[in-house]
């Protein structure tokens, strides 16, 4: 895939989720590295949508490690069970959240973040890491969110 993103004129979510999907499908499919794919998956998302933080945290030693991301400084470790990252990968499951100062436990890595999304990657029943998507408004994602990056993490599962 070139280097170049299409985006449609729209700002509403799901056509912009189903303009992307092609083109990461398409962009890691090309590519075996997973930190590669896994670094422009991230800057794929943040440019389309403007989030103020989009990245990876891949399981390792017991802990997630901070991936590939786009954005301001973040947090190296997030231990199982902590915070929202933590919670999804302990529970297997994408957590959606309004207002972060809210979330029982949640882990600040930076102020500004208002409202979170974190969907994990499962491949083989495994949790292998999370996305996690942090933005800067109150109450920024929707059921549409989690839908289509759950999609799109299935797609970035195969890759591991």
């Amino acid at each position: 895939m070139a280097e170049s993103l299409f985006l449609p004129e729209t700002r509403e979510r799901q056509a912009v989720y189903e303009a992307i999907y092609p083109q990461i499908k398409a962009l890691i499919d090309a590519e075996s590295d997973l930190i590669a794919n896994l670094a422009n998956v991230s800057a794929v998302l943040r440019e389309a949508f403007g989030f103020f933080w989009v990245g990876f945290y891949l399981v390792k030693d017991e802990e997630l490690v901070l991936g590939p991301f786009q954005g301001p400084l973040a947090c190296t470790r997030i231990r199982k069970g902590k915070g929202v990252c933590g919670q999804a990968w302990a529970q297997a499951q994408s957590i959606l959240v309004p207002d972060v100062d809210a979330f029982p436990g949640h882990i600040a890595c930076s102020s500004a973040s208002r409202s979170e999304v974190v969907i994990p990657i499962v491949k083989d029943g495994v949790v292998l890491g999370v996305l996690d998507v942090d933005s800067d408004q109150l109450d920024d994602f929707t059921a549409v969110d989690v839908q289509e990056l759950e999609r799109l993490m299935a797609v970035v599962a195969e890759k591991f």
